[in-house]
């Protein structure tokens, strides 16, 4: 049956009465993850309010913010400007940050000098604390067995930047000048990265490639697989195993608690703190090269079957975090700032995961 063709007519201009409210789908994901963003940032919103004065002009209420970075990993927007342009004219993204459909979009500068300034109140980790209260509160979290792990983050800076820290800055050589590094012995205690001073010169395991970066590691509850903890320390080669010890004595509170890890993490010295600290060390052994730490008291329990199984969970988040969430390459400097970006990261990956997990028929 044929019918009419229609006209192809460009308006010039119209007037819409459909809301923003009513133009996302009821079923849409975004609205799940924005009401447990909402429910977060209520947790948290009186140490939003002690980064501002009470007098002057209103700035760009930090919610708003907070919402447009989430956006931001969420949909791997590259950067602010980036951003700010998909804020503009994508009515979904106005919806979810709480602009209006009228409402001017915020310079890329202004927004970038607004975020500094959540930087400073140390926001990240409140908001990743206050995700995991509502989890908690669904009863999402385990509080006796963890796993631990740790990823290379590759900094925003190239091995020519690393230099001789005696040496004085080079002239500017204009557009990208060939270095020869043949025969040179460049190390972290004689060498410094011209463009990241606080990244080093690491190789995550025998054989592989060196590169410019910082550490971060995450401690992930087996019920459901989120994560507790996020930090980021210098690749010194021994940040893993402290930064493990650190986080772990953080959840436990001297409980009796389960913590698996991966070889590299099986060494006497560590297997011995973690049994002070009265933590039963799950950590895969070594079954050639070198003697084990691990022995027949755990391995023997049906239960260290169960968290090496489990604590392959952790790589969905490393992989989560690098590929949507745009850590593969990091796009900031310094480690204040890259921790602070690594910990939002994580929050965001837990939010995505509890959306499923509340979603899923008990």
């Amino acid at each position: 049956m044929l019918g009419m063709r229609g006209a192809d007519e460009q308006p010039g201009s119209m007037f819409s009465y459909v809301s923003l409210e009513a133009r996302v789908p009821a079923d849409h994901p975004l609205r799940a993850i924005r009401a447990i963003t909402d429910r977060a940032l209520a947790q948290i919103r009186p140490q939003l309010d002690g980064l501002y004065v009470r007098w002057g002009r209103p700035s760009v209420p930090p919610e708003r913010l907070l919402r447009a970075l989430l956006l931001q990993v969420l949909y791997t927007i590259r950067s602010e400007r980036q951003l700010m342009e998909q804020l503009d004219y994508n009515l979904l993204f106005r919806w979810f940050v709480g602009l209006g459909i009228d409402d001017a979009v915020w310079a890329p500068t202004t927004f970038t000098k607004n975020r500094d300034r959540l930087l400073d109140g140390d926001i990240a980790a409140a908001f990743f604390d206050a995700v995991l209260i509502h989890a908690d509160a669904d009863r999402l979290l385990a509080d006796d067995h963890f796993t631990v792990d740790g990823t290379l983050l590759e900094a925003w800076a190239s091995h020519k930047s690393f230099r001789p820290q005696d040496e004085d800055p080079p002239p500017p050589a204009g557009g990208n000048p060939t270095v020869n590094f043949h025969g040179q012995r460049r190390r972290n205690a004689t060498h410094r990265s011209t463009t990241d001073p606080d990244a080093r010169l690491y190789k995550k395991a025998r054989g592989r490639e060196a590169r410019l970066g910082y550490l971060g590691h995450v401690l992930l509850e087996h019920r459901s697989g989120l994560l507790v903890h996020a930090t980021v320390t210098a690749a010194d080669g021994h940040g893993e195993r402290d930064a493990a010890r650190e986080m772990i004595t953080a959840v436990a509170h001297g409980r009796r608690v389960t913590l698996a890890a991966d070889k590299g993490y099986d060494t006497r010295d560590f297997i011995a703190d973690l049994r002070t600290l009265h933590v039963t060390p799950h950590v895969a052994a070594h079954t050639t090269g070198r003697r084990s730490a691990i022995d027949g008291r755990t391995t023997r329990h049906a239960g260290y079957a169960v968290s090496q199984r489990k604590r392959k969970l952790v790589e969905q988040g490393f992989g989560w975090m690098k590929t949507v969430g745009g850590l593969r390459k990091l796009r900031h400097r310094g480690q204040r700032l890259v921790t602070w970006l690594f910990t939002f990261t994580a929050a965001a990956y837990n939010i995505v995961r509890m959306r499923r997990l509340l979603a899923a028929p008990a």
